[in-house]
């Protein structure tokens, strides 16, 4: 009960100071001060309902107030709405609480709760008094009876005033024992469909089973006519059978017919149900990513209040406007956006909003408007924040930069506004020279930017003098899909974010450079440090054949690395799989994930990896390792089989050769060779004529005349040089004869080389 109180109280807390806040901006219409009026009045009871009186009488007297506006005996001024709000604030304070825990809260503020309920009820007539001031104990004096009344043990609970005890197997709610818990808000439309399509689910399942039984029918027809075949056999084997062979053979064939269209038919079946679970599987998935979904407007409710708050304080008039309220954002990136959200409203309001005065020296009207915005632009969460202020002094920011020494003063005057903007994301960087309750330390940008690259997204600034600045936040969807990149480095597959690479591009060889000892390229202006993927990675090195690269570029333009990987495996969109917690931080890696065929690859964290690179450049053990996989691929040597049954002419041969650079092994006879060829393997085969069990003439026909081996060239070395004993090796299928009588060194070579050309 104390749990759906919270859910209760958050959201009419957030209707009640949304409401405030219209008050505030325009006078108040009867439906506005309903709707103001029915939140509290709900409030009260469910706050009842808990027994947690503080608040019951808290909205009651927020009630009070709103009735008597109704009715016109109260008109709400903007010292009546700032108490007011002072009241939300009580209430949120209270939800957080159970009947044990708000007996310290009496104790140290309920003078204060007090002191706000008096002031509340001069507000009004004597008739309409709050009962709170006049009836009822005060809050800081009331003690454990004012909390619930004595009840004896085993007596039955009041109905009417619902007060709950705490149970000895329940402990009361508190809000340190719900910190690891989160409550998701569900639309009952929502929960429909989910259950609708689980139900779609459970009746496809249960096709399996009679589809399995028609495999079981086709499994003995085809049982069936394996017994036909084996009859059919036995009647060609026994002659006095033979006048029974047509029938049989007409009878096995219509058994085959029916086994075919069986098959087909079941096939088609598979491809209809394959087709109508993916489709189903789809729509589930989409459904349940839905309910991960919340309005932009949850994550953004208490910025309108402190937007104002501020502004007073400051003596500014501000107004925020909220776009896309019902824009759909992730839960979990929507918690994340809430503290640099507020750093930029907060930095718009100190730094970018002008006094009233100022304004309207300027010519602009002198509430100044700040625009939150979401909405969903080419597949990713864009939220953006602008101010109409005076935006920023460029030359401001050259001089701050200059003094920090970030640069020296004639760097800063060439760098464009887009260089000079960047400064401001830096950690402790501030225009302000000294520190107030709002700004001045230089955290808050950092903030931003620390957050959208955890993400895996990024932020924009741009500035327009005497117009206001204005950020835009680039942010994913969601983060449970991922759009990747598929490579792969020493044979194992690696998933690279998109919004996490600069570039990707297949490298010639020739491009590559040297300088100071370590390899670059250039990449449009810039010289990029290029280094091997799998020494980053720990995996084994891969020589690569091809003479273009594969790279893919990440890190900013300040700093930037070409990763080398084996190869590129395309672009996929993968669910995001969470890597368990007892693994704890695994370097250069964020989660991973299952492709379709259910095979696991890993989710590269693109800046643990970057920070990985720094080390291995700053320590300088990339040199070796680049040179060695930046090699030049060296092609297989050709392999050369010499078949003779002369042991000098073998060793003559093969040293020839191989000192030519070709792989050379030898076989002492024609069968030997043939066995040998058989093996495969080789590009060139050289033979005598005269050898014992087979000769080279019938090696070469056996060569030739294997479907296998007949494109294996031949070359005959004889000691037959007359025309008739070569135009026989070359009938015989030989590509090439030469007579030992003329034969040197580089006659055989020459040979050689026409033959399969260089070793």
């Amino acid at each position: 009960m104390q749990e759906l109180f919270r859910v209760e109280a958050e959201n009419q807390t957030a209707l009640l100071t949304s409401g405030l806040l219209e008050l505030e901006r325009a006078p108040a219409s009867p439906a506005q001060l309903e709707a103001l009026m029915r939140a509290a009045h709900s409030l009260k009871g469910a706050a009842r309902i808990v027994n947690l009186l503080p608040a019951v009488h808290i909205a009651h007297a927020m009630e009070d107030c709103f009735v008597a506006a109704q009715t016109g005996r109260l008109v709400l001024t903007q010292r009546h709405v700032d108490l007011l709000l002072r009241g939300v604030d009580w209430l949120a304070g209270v939800a957080k609480h159970d009947e044990v825990s708000i007996l310290r809260w009496q104790a140290d503020q309920g003078a204060d709760c007090d002191t706000w309920l008096r002031t509340v009820g001069t507000f009004l007539t004597p008739a309409h008094s709050l009962p709170a001031a006049n009836s009822e104990p005060s809050l800081a004096q009331a003690g454990p009876e004012f909390t619930r009344p004595a009840r004896a043990p085993g007596s039955p609970a009041s109905v009417g005033s619902v007060a709950l005890q705490p149970s000895e197997n329940h402990p009361p709610f508190t809000a340190e024992t719900d910190a690891g818990d989160r409550v998701l808000h569900l639309t009952a439309e929502n929960l429909n469909r989910l259950l609708g399509l689980a139900g779609e689910a459970l009746v496809e399942s249960r096709w399996l089973r009679p589809f399995a039984e028609s495999l079981q029918r086709l499994k003995r027809m085809q049982t069936d006519l394996e017994r036909t075949l084996d009859e059919l056999r036995q009647s060609y084997s026994d002659e006095r059978r033979a006048p029974q062979t047509r029938e049989t053979i007409n009878g096995l064939y219509q058994q085959v017919t029916e086994a075919q269209q069986h098959l087909n038919g079941r096939l088609l079946e598979l491809d209809l149900y394959d087709r109508r679970a993916a489709s189903l599987s789809n729509r589930l998935y989409l459904e349940v990513l839905r309910t991960r979904m919340r309005p932009f407007a949850d994550g953004v409710q208490r910025f309108p209040r402190m937007v104002r708050d501020l502004a007073r304080a400051l003596g500014k008039e501000v107004r925020l406007e909220i776009l896309g309220e019902s824009t759909q954002v992730d839960r979990d990136i929507l918690g994340r956006l809430e503290a640099p959200l507020a750093h930029l409203l907060r930095n718009a309001v100190d730094h970018g909003c002008e006094f009233p005065d100022a304004r309207r020296r300027a010519g602009k009207p002198t509430e100044a408007t700040i625009r939150l915005e979401a909405r969903h632009s080419a597949g990713m969460l864009q939220v953006i924040v602008a101010d109409d202020g005076a935006g920023l002094d460029l030359d401001q920011l050259r001089r701050a930069i200059a003094e920090r020494q970030l640069t020296t003063p004639a760097v800063a005057e060439k760098m464009n506004e887009g260089e000079l903007l960047q400064f401001l994301f830096l950690p402790g960087f501030t225009l302000r020279d000294q520190v107030t309750e709002f700004s001045g330390r230089g955290v808050g940008l950092d903030i931003v930017q620390t957050m959208t690259r955890s993400v895996r997204g990024g932020v924009r600034v741009t500035n327009q003098a005497g117009n206001g600045m204005r950020f835009q936040l680039q942010l994913p969807l969601t983060l449970s899909v991922l759009r990747t990149l598929l490579v792969e480095i020493g044979g194992e597959p690696y998933a690279f974010p998109l919004a996490q690479i600069a570039s990707t591009l297949i490298l010639p060889r020739p491009r590559i450079e040297t300088l100071e000892g370590r390899h670059h390229f250039r990449l449009a202006d810039q010289h990029v440090g290029l280094l091997a993927a799998h020494q980053v990675f720990e995996c084994p090195e891969v020589i690569l054949p091809d003479p273009d690269l594969p790279i893919v570029v990440i890190g900013d333009h300040s700093c930037r690395y070409g990763l080398l990987v084996d190869r590129f495996l395309g672009e996929r969109e993968l669910v995001v799989q969470p890597l368990d917690p007892r693994l704890g931080k695994i370097k250069d890696i964020s989660a991973a994930a299952l492709m379709e065929d259910g095979a696991p690859v890993l989710i590269v964290d693109v800046d643990d990896l970057l920070r990985s690179i720094e080390k291995l450049v700053t320590s300088g053990a990339l040199e070796n390792v680049a040179r060695s996989v930046l090699a030049a691929p060296v092609p297989p040597r050709k392999r050369v089989l010499v078949v003779d049954d002369s042991l000098t002419v073998r060793e003559l041969e093969r040293k020839l050769l191989e000192s030519a650079g070709y792989t050379t092994e030898v076989a002492v006879d024609g069968m030997d060779g043939w066995n040998a060829v058989r093996g495969g393997g080789f590009d060139l085969v050289i033979t005598d004529v005269d050898m014992p069990r087979l000769d080279g003439i019938e090696l070469a026909i056996l060569i030739k005349q294997d479907a296998r081996l007949k494109a294996l060239p031949v070359m005959i070395v004889s000691y037959k040089d007359r025309e008739t004993d070569r135009l026989r090796g070359l009938e015989a299928g030989a590509d090439y004869y030469l007579t030992k009588g003329s034969f040197h060194d580089e006659t055989l070579l020459r040979g050689v080389v026409d033959l399969i050309g260089e070793a």
